[in-house]
């Protein structure tokens, strides 16, 4: 059975942004303005997103 994925964009910039914001954005993998990531749907990476929900946007991947 395949995992569910979701795509999430980079749409904000982190600058003037705190440390741990920047560092989330690297750690889901975005770190330039429009990009765009495939990642699995977990929990954790639900829980980054949260932190950085005024900086990216996302979609359900097919």
């Amino acid at each position: 059975m395949a995992k569910a994925t979701i795509k999430v964009t980079q749409t904000g910039s982190p600058i003037g942004r705190p440390k741990n914001q920047r560092a989330t954005l690297v750690g889901l993998g975005l770190n330039k303005m429009h990009r765009t990531v495939e990642l699995e749907d977990t929990d954790a990476v639900r829980g980054m997103i949260r932190k950085v929900n005024h900086l990216v946007q996302v979609d359900d991947a097919k």
